[in-house]
């Protein structure tokens, strides 16, 4: 009895082995497989990404264009200047000819006849005309062409963080660049640009932007323009994967605006509003999050003035939009028509009150705030 028992210990125990042995071959076997799979898969995936981008090139390549300006010289200089940036050709319902939408910096100070186009086949254009906004950095150029490639729009709106863009235009003067990336946050604001730039809501990307993209497009993988690039954070004049793209549901906006009146009519307050609201001033102000745009100081003989407005007041709504920061205030009152009645909720003394207002002209008000 014990030897049987014995030897069915045994057995059983080199039956057992056996049996391991089986199984963890067979999931080695099936890792193997799985592992070949994701390796197929991934290398699928990346030669139809690859693919993507080289249909996106074809299509959208045609319609950027280098643009050259020459301008007057600088104070104290004898020699005229130059700007070298990109754009892109696009249609307007209406219009004859083809436009170019660049940034207004590429252009600024220069004239039409100082102006040249030149297009991807290598031909080189003089605009007829110019239109400029220098509040969100826009302008725009009429070609009297009427049969060049033009891109097609896309919805900014839609951009999601982490979605796949690229990057038109002619970085350093190589015409014809391209590069990739992803869209790395939207709604930035908090970007100093200089005096004349008030208008800001980018959506920020990682694709390499440098001296000489300004202007071109930033596209998605359909093949829209989702935006315009137009600045770099950088302490190099170099790229450092922080760039910015003006919206394309902006630029559309101020691009019918500017082609059909001359000039972007804009709203505003009369406020002076802090660049920054830390955590600090909330919980001095008796506010429980950072939001608002904190009022700083009121302009005499404006809007604000009139409505009762007060430094140290934070306004936290207007007609019911929540308000993140000053920039998204400012840009809120600038797409408003001028005249028109709004309601503030404001903070006023840890206690919140209605305001009402009326929307100034800043075309007229402008020169009374700075």
């Amino acid at each position: 009895m014990r030897k049987f028992g014995t030897t069915l210990v045994l057995g059983g125990c080199t039956f057992l082995g056996a049996m391991t042995g089986t199984a963890l071959l067979c999931q080695f076997t099936l890792m193997n497989a799985q592992s070949q799979k994701s390796e197929r898969s991934t290398s699928n995936y990346t030669v139809q990404l690859s693919d993507r981008f080289q249909e996106v090139i074809r299509t959208v390549s045609p319609t950027v264009v280098a643009i050259d300006a020459v301008k007057p010289p600088a104070p104290g200089k004898t020699k005229p200047g130059g700007e070298s940036g990109s754009g892109v050709m696009v249609k307007l319902e209406g219009v004859r000819g083809t436009l170019v939408v660049t940034n207004n910096h590429v252009i600024s100070g220069s004239s039409a006849d100082k102006i040249t186009v030149s297009l991807s086949d290598d031909r080189v254009l003089r605009p007829t005309k110019l239109w400029a906004d220098p509040e969100t950095d826009l302008a725009v150029l009429l070609l009297s062409n009427e049969d060049l490639p033009v891109a097609t729009w896309g919805d900014s709106d839609r951009a999601k963080e982490g979605q796949w863009v690229l990057a038109f235009g002619s970085p350093y003067g190589l015409n014809k660049s391209v590069t990739h990336g992803i869209i790395s946050a939207r709604d930035r604001g908090q970007v100093s640009l200089g005096s004349t730039i008030r208008i800001k809501d980018f959506l920020q990307t990682d694709a390499a932007v440098n001296p000489g993209n300004s202007g071109g497009p930033l596209v998605n993988l359909d093949g829209e323009v989702i935006g315009i690039n137009a600045a770099i954070a950088t302490d190099t004049n170099g790229n450092r994967g922080v760039a910015f793209a003006i919206p394309s549901n902006l630029v559309q906006k101020v691009l019918q605006t500017l082609v059909e009146k001359g000039s972007v009519s804009r709203g505003y307050l009369g406020v002076q509003l802090a660049s920054v609201m830390d955590p600090a001033d909330a919980l001095k102000l008796g506010l429980d999050k950072v939001q608002g745009a904190l009022v700083e100081g009121i302009y005499p003989g404006t809007p604000a003035e009139a409505s009762g407005l007060r430094a140290n007041d934070v306004i936290l709504q207007v007609e019911g939009t929540l308000i993140r920061n000053e920039n998204h205030l400012i840009n809120l009152i600038s797409g408003m028509e001028p005249g028109r009645k709004v309601r503030l909720r404001v903070w006023r003394a840890a206690q919140p009150i209605q305001v009402e207002v009326t929307v100034g002209d800043w075309n007229k008000g402008k020169t009374s705030v700075r």
